[in-house]
């Protein structure tokens, strides 16, 4: 799909903030905090990749999608707070996200596979299969 310039000069209008970007320490810290909400709520967190600018993941739970993107948001934005990395009401999350459900273990298996293998250079990477763990160390 070609970008659409309009719609990209609107959104950006829209910002009263520059644009968050996620480094290596940012990545590390909110995938550290998707794995603490999935384990506090007894979750799954099949696959994790945190990348510069949006995270990808697939979650076995038993909230909608919508919740479960917002407690993620949530812990995340709890754990930068207590490092201290931003300023004090620095907006980080888009106010949705692109969620859906997935009924099929093909759908699953696919989406596990486009997380980790299809988004190009590896950042902070979950693969909940074998329990890895991958941040490659880079600078934005």
């Amino acid at each position: 799909m070609a970008p659409d310039p309009d719609r990209k000069a609107a959104e950006q209008r829209a910002m009263d903030q520059s644009l968050y970007l996620l480094d290596a320490l940012r990545q590390s810290a909110v995938l550290r905090a998707m794995q603490e909400v999935c384990a506090h709520h007894g979750w799954t967190l099949l696959a994790a990749h945190v990348r510069t600018k949006h995270v990808h993941a697939v979650v076995r739970g038993d909230l909608r999608p919508e919740q479960i993107m917002n407690a993620f948001k949530a812990y995340a934005t709890r754990l930068l707070n207590e490092m201290k990395v931003d300023t004090v009401g620095r907006k980080r999350w888009a106010r949705h996200g692109s969620t859906r459900w997935l009924s099929k273990p093909e759908s699953v298996s696919a989406a596990i596979r486009y997380v980790i293998d299809e988004q190009g250079e590896k950042m902070a990477v979950w693969s909940g299969n074998d329990r890895s763990l991958t941040v490659a160390a880079r600078t934005t």
